[in-house]
Formats: C-alpha cells, structure tokens, sequence
C-alpha cells in the first residue's frame, strides 16, 4: 500500500513498512533505479515515524 492510498489518520506499523523495504530490496537485487529509490526514501521516512509512534505509545 503506497502511503498516497492510505485513509486518513492511518498509519501503518514499523513492522509494516520494514517488510515492504525488505520486498524492494529482494525485489530489486539490491539495485534501486530512481523511482525505486524514492520510494525507499518515503518508506524510511515512513519507517522512522512508525518507530517514534511506537515509542512515544511504550512511554
């Protein structure tokens, strides 16, 4: 799911969003083109939000 579909107030767990970068990386060999790289970036972004969340949701 890119994070352009998701319904609003949505958010997906770090879980989540580490399996998908971990299919783009089996997916891709390990070789990101452009658009597969920018795609990672807002998936890291993505990532890195989740982990806070569930920090500040520990806490």
């Amino acid at each position: 799911m890119s994070p352009d579909s998701m319904p609003p107030g949505y958010a997906r767990s770090a879980a989540e969003v580490n399996e998908q970068i971990r299919a783009l990386w089996l997916r891709t060999s390990g070789y990101l083109s452009a658009g597969e790289r920018a795609e990672y970036e807002l998936l890291v972004v993505e990532w890195a939000a989740a982990i806070r969340g569930e920090i500040i949701e520990a806490a």
